[in-house]
């Protein structure tokens, strides 16, 4: 997959760099060459439906849900797990190759400390479980909302979904060699899945939000990501279905195929959009990626990770390889008095 620096590689007012070279915050989003097969179903808004989706497959491996379960605040701070996915996926997919590399740098150096009995956040097995969930939820959706890819399109679209697992730190000869090879992996790995006890409770976390605005969005996603699931995996997960949900999942599909193709491609490109912009000027400030201070309020569903008996809460890793040394970090600790 091919990426380009937008018009301009600095601009006046960029609050600060990304990487070793200066760039534009404003930088379009848009590449300089026809977008890639990725690069089009990634941009869809559509695709957002299958979040959760994507999530429930996860945590259904028992050794990804538990280390979600011990080291993320997702219940405490749903939106904000999701911008953090979010910035991964487009960064990964529209940015340039410094900030993609970047964002790797630090995902990978954040799942360091992710680790306990039966997981590790390191192990390539479970990076390329993630990676197969982003990659098959996004083409799953594209087609059921947008409209059937091309041969050609899919085997392009996988090829390059690879970063996503390579990102993360996966050797790149894991990744299954071509689509065939993937769907065997695929149907196997879903066949043996059976979630456990943790996976259902952050499903259910999930599905109540504290955030009383959020309960009707999670409600439907929740839906969703039920309609989409194989059968087998719903009832463990606490996920309610029968004919009449059946009946329901497929009428509303079929109205949102029937509507969304002709929406103006700004509306279908918005988050993608809003995300790059959100992402840059957090890579202005030196901050990608962080997490819950403590002393926040923590989810009235369960006990957040900060709540857990030996979980401390653990602040982000600096997006500089050595911000202690780093001369914004020097400035802020001699105003500390450090």
């Amino acid at each position: 997959m091919r990426r380009e620096r937008g018009v301009g590689d600095t601009g006046e007012g960029c609050p600060g760099n990304l990487g070793s070279e200066p760039y534009d915050c404003r930088v379009s989003t848009e590449p300089a060459s026809p977008p890639s097969a990725l690069q089009r179903v990634t941009r869809e808004a559509a695709v957002l439906g299958g979040a959760g989706y994507a999530l429930a497959l996860q945590v259904s491996h028992p050794s990804v849900g538990r280390g979600v379960a011990e080291h993320s605040d997702y219940a405490d701070r749903p939106l904000d797990r999701l911008r953090g996915t979010l910035t991964f996926v487009y960064g990964q997919v529209f940015g340039t190759p410094d900030e993609a590399e970047r964002i790797g740098r630090i995902v990978r150096a954040m799942h360091t400390t992710v680790n306990g009995p039966g997981y590790d956040a390191l192990d390539p097995d479970l990076q390329l479980w993630v990676a197969a969930t982003l990659y098959d939820g996004g083409v799953r959706l594209y087609e059921l909302v947008v409209g059937p890819l091309t041969d050609a399109d899919k085997d392009a679209a996988y090829d390059d979904a690879a970063v996503f697992a390579t990102a993360l730190g996966c050797p790149a000869e894991r990744w299954p060699a071509d689509r065939a090879a993937f769907e065997e992996y695929w149907a196997a790995t879903i066949a043996a899945m059976r979630p456990d006890a943790t996976a259902r409770t952050i499903i259910r976390n999930l599905s109540r939000p504290a955030s009383l605005p959020l309960r009707p969005l999670m409600r439907l996603q929740m839906f969703l990501t039920a309609g989409l699931l194989p059968a087998h995996l719903r009832a463990p997960l606490g996920l309610s279905w029968d004919a009449l949900r059946q009946r329901r999942f497929d009428r509303l599909l079929a109205a949102v195929r029937t509507v969304y193709p002709h929406l103006p491609a700004g509306v279908r490109q918005l988050p993608m959009r809003l995300v790059m912009r959100d992402m840059r000027r957090r890579a202005g400030r030196g901050r990608l990626y962080h997490r819950r201070r403590p002393g926040r309020p923590t989810n009235s569903n369960g006990p957040s990770r900060r709540d857990r008996p030996g979980s401390p809460d653990q602040p982000s890793p600096p997006d500089h390889p050595d911000q202690s040394t780093h001369p914004r970090s020097t400035r802020r600790a001699r105003r500390r008095g450090a």
